[in-house]
């Protein structure tokens, strides 16, 4: 895939901001990967790639060796240099490396294989890091690190095969029906979820449809359907109009709010291509 001449001009504002955090490739000089979203190093990459920007660009190859240079033996991620090591660090550099194509790395098949060993009793991933104290609420997993270890999975060879993840889908679907806030860092359900937002920065609708559009387990579950129906129910002549966009994107071509977008509309033609 290239960049088309549509585009371009987003490519350019992303890369123009990749010293905004102190030092190159959108990150600080102790690697923090995570600072700065939407222009994060994390962010960032993924969005040059939504754009059609190549994994094999001296750019990503170079955030993907940022990535990789905070590998730890064990398979997990140290994303920030100060502090521990949560759930959502690992899936978010599972995710971005495997979109870059480096599934079949022995890094992140360790990696892979940390994160099902490390899997909670509900089936999803939680961290003991309670920002809103400790309520019964908290005793869930994190629906979103749970939705981006799917993401990252569905580039493996565990797709529809390990049922440790259908057990990860089971627990997102549940979420569905209990909707409320749940899990340490209260991810709920509400009007803001609801809401189409692009490109994939957040726990909402569409990302939710999109992952879970990849496993077997959730295909023809009543609760997966649903939510495809209410996403499908939002389409303007057959295309995604973007409802929410985190506010320094506002002006990007490819996730104009209220407008059509292609490149969302691809991913919805991906919904539709897995889901036959």
């Amino acid at each position: 895939m290239m960049v088309e001449k549509q585009y371009l001009s987003d490519v350019e504002a992303i890369l123009s901001r990749r010293y905004d955090n102190g030092y190159d490739y959108w990150t600080t000089p102790d690697k923090r990967l995570l600072k700065g979203s939407p222009f994060s190093a994390y962010n960032s990459a993924l969005m040059l790639l939504e754009l059609g920007v190549e994994s094999s660009n001296t750019v990503l190859k170079e955030v993907s060796e940022l990535f990789f240079s905070t590998w730890t033996k064990d398979g997990r991620f140290k994303l920030y240099p100060t502090g521990g090591i949560l759930p959502c660090h690992v899936t978010n550099a599972a995710h971005l490396l495997c979109s870059m194509g480096y599934v079949s790395d022995d890094r992140i098949q360790i990696t892979l294989r940390h994160l099902l060993e490390t899997q909670y009793t509900d089936g999803g991933w939680r961290c003991n890091k309670f920002s809103f104290g400790h309520g019964p609420e908290t005793e869930y997993s994190n629906p979103m690190p749970t939705l981006t270890a799917l993401n990252a999975f569905h580039f493996s060879d565990y797709l529809n095969k390990e049922p440790k993840l259908d057990k990860a889908v089971d627990f997102l679907l549940e979420h569905w029906t209990i909707r409320k806030p749940i899990g340490p860092c209260h991810y709920g359900m509400g009007t803001l979820f609801m809401q189409v937002e692009y490109p994939f920065n957040n726990y909402n609708l569409f990302m939710y449809v999109y992952v879970l559009s990849f496993y077997n387990r959730a295909k023809e579950d009543t609760r997966f359907l649903e939510a495809f129906e209410a996403l499908r129910s939002k389409l303007a002549d057959g295309k995604i109009v973007v409802e929410r966009v985190v506010p320094k994107l506002a002006k990007f071509s490819f996730c104009e709010k209220n407008k059509p977008s292609e490149l969302a509309t691809k991913r919805y033609q991906e919904i539709l291509d897995n889901i036959g």
